[in-house]
């Protein structure tokens, strides 16, 4: 490594970067939405990708991990948060009629397309250029892509401003918006553990290569694609409720977790493979299940007369989605110290990642219990 630092730290760098990008979108959401700072999301976003490269660039100097830490997890974080609250902004305008959830599915798939394609990039960069010359490519990339991206957006909104300018804070006494944040939090926490942890699994416990053990990224990323617009459809067209929605996604992360990463994939890599896979499908649609959520929240308002800002909703939701991220990052370093929860080596969970695969997999069904509020009468806000 080119620089010092405890190596278990660096898997913070990541799991700080979702944090922070994901806890500022309610913030950014909140004032954007405004109509006093409606006008400024295209320059917002533009600034965003200028502060996300930059960072990169300056990363590239790095010589300590809290400087990666305090660079890329906190500075290009921001910036990306600057260019995606915009983002969900205008969709969330666009798609008011209808087919939000699968909107909001396509455009979170595309993280999928780039988690896909950059482990074969970057390894490919750090090969020729080294740790510093690829992170002054990858600057220049984030510039240029980010900026072209922008252009794109149409100049103005087709529609008429629905908003007011005074914020409706009423759904906060909603049971059913708390439900849908614990839940999020919970599934996060776990959610962003296996990204960080596969290849090092891979490659340390299955001593498989270098290509090899990214290809596990990229078999994890690969049918988020499908599933983060398959679970919106699922939402739109065949109308299944949120809440079952929720579950299919989370239980099947969970039982992908428990029972193929936690049992013989430290000895049979097509077990860890079928993980990847079928953890990547069931839990890369997740966050596609939200635009339910959402759609539960204003039948809920509708039916009590009340306003509700969807597009500062599905901040909050995002916000949640930080603050598992931040959790599961430390709570990731702790868990790789614990180390294994069985003695011996008859499963994977008597490796050194045996915590970390239960709590990813417990994680995982239990973001999926939103029907256990429901159950106790949480449909309607408290009065």
């Amino acid at each position: 490594m080119p620089f010092h630092g405890s190596q278990t730290s660096t898997g913070v760098v990541g799991t700080t970067m979702n944090g922070v990008m994901y806890l500022s979108l309610p913030i950014l959401s909140t004032a954007l939405e405004s109509g006093r700072y409606t006008r400024w999301r295209r320059t917002v976003a533009i600034c965003g990708i200028c502060l996300s490269s930059a960072a990169y660039l300056l990363s590239s100097w790095s010589t300590e991990v809290w400087h990666l830490i305090a660079l890329q997890g906190v500075l290009a974080a921001l910036g990306g948060a600057m260019l995606f609250s915009p983002q969900t902004l205008f969709l969330d305008e666009w798609f008011q009629s209808g087919n939000r959830a699968t909107a909001y599915g396509v455009q979170l798939s595309s993280k999928n397309v780039v988690g896909t394609a950059c482990p074969f990039l970057m390894y490919a960069l750090l090969q020729s250029l080294g740790f510093r010359g690829a992170l002054r490519v990858w600057s220049g990339i984030v510039l240029a892509s980010g900026i072209f991206a922008i252009l794109l957006i149409p100049k103005s909104s087709r529609l008429e401003p629905r908003r007011s300018r005074k914020i409706p804070w009423s759904f906060l006494k909603h049971r059913t918006f708390w439900i849908y944040t614990f839940v999020n939090i919970v599934f996060s926490a776990g959610y962003g553990l296996p990204q960080t942890y596969l290849s090092n699994y891979a490659s340390g416990i299955l001593h498989l290569s270098n290509v090899l053990s990214s290809l596990m990224i990229v078999l994890f990323n690969l049918p988020g694609i499908l599933s983060g617009v398959g679970f919106g459809l699922l939402s739109d067209r065949m109308h299944i409720s949120a809440s079952s929605n929720t579950l299919i996604s989370a239980l099947g992360s969970g039982l992908c977790a428990l029972f193929l990463w936690g049992l013989k994939s430290h000895q049979v890599p097509g077990l860890l493979i079928s993980f990847a896979v079928g953890y990547g499908l069931f839990a890369g649609g997740y966050s596609s299940t939200w635009g339910g959520w959402i759609k539960e929240l204003e039948k809920e308002a509708a039916d009590l007369n009340e306003a509700i800002n969807t597009g500062m909703v599905y901040g909050l939701f995002n916000g949640a989605r930080g603050i598992g991220y931040v959790v599961g990052g430390f709570v990731g370093v702790e868990l790789l110290k614990a180390g294994a929860v069985q003695p011996g080596h008859k499963w994977a969970y008597g490796t050194n990642y045996g915590a970390l695969i239960l709590f990813t997999g417990l994680s995982a069904v239990l973001g999926g219990s939103t029907f256990v509020g429901k159950a106790c009468g949480g449909r309607r806000r408290r009065m």
